[in-house]
């Protein structure tokens, strides 16, 4: 299994967003891109929590994955305030009580992947003054009601806002974050495994959250 596992959710493998996944993923060096779009399962959770589906093989892949993996990141494009239904049906379909997250006996929410570490890149056309005005709801969908919710303990967002508008100078400074953030993170797991410390890294490109 790979250290890092890169969810692409864009359905388009032509898309800004999966070239972002893409060069995260060949940066990093032990990461395993997964692309939603080639993923043969059904993204609708049809009988809710009342009554289990039958996991498709490319599911049951997907969460060992999941819980294999020591960083998570996911790709993903903002569409009407939210995330494309395919990552959204993955959540759905994947993320499942008592495997991925469980409650409490006082209720409480307790995440039960193991990775320490996740990162979310989120691109949308709305521009970054604009931003605070609309707000962005698919980051506190993902990062903090998804990946921190099962148990990620800290989640980076990377928001790449006004990209209809974007020109090829800054669509390229993206691609060169994405390269940079795939081999600090790539160095850091590297680290671990042999029990150093990496060097310090210059801070991150602008535009990224802590979540």
């Amino acid at each position: 299994m790979s250290t890092a596992l890169v969810i692409d959710g864009h359905p388009d493998a032509r898309s800004l967003t999966a070239e972002l996944a893409r060069r995260y993923a060949a940066a990093h060096g032990d990461a395993r891109v997964l692309a939603l779009r080639d993923l043969d399962f059904d993204p609708s959770l049809r009988y809710g929590y009342r009554e289990r589906m039958t996991l498709e093989p490319d599911l049951v892949d997907a969460k060992q994955a999941l819980h294999a993996a020591e960083t998570i990141v996911v790709f993903t494009p903002l569409w009407w305030g939210s995330v494309p239904a395919i990552l959204k049906g993955f959540f759905d379909r994947a993320l499942l009580p008592q495997q991925e997250y469980r409650y409490t006996r006082l209720g409480l929410p307790e995440g039960l992947l193991d990775a320490s570490s996740g990162r979310l890149f989120l691109l949308a056309d709305t521009p970054w003054y604009l931003a605070p005005f609309t707000g962005l709801p698919a980051q506190t969908h993902v990062a903090r009601g998804t990946m921190r919710f099962c148990g990620i303990r800290s989640v980076r967002t990377h928001r790449m806002l006004g990209v209809k508008d974007a020109t090829p100078a800054r669509i390229s400074a993206w691609l060169d974050q994405a390269s940079a953030l795939g081999r600090r993170d790539g160095a850091r797991t590297a680290a671990r495994a042999q029990g150093t410390v990496p060097a310090m890294t210059p801070p991150e490109l602008a535009e990224s959250t802590a979540s």
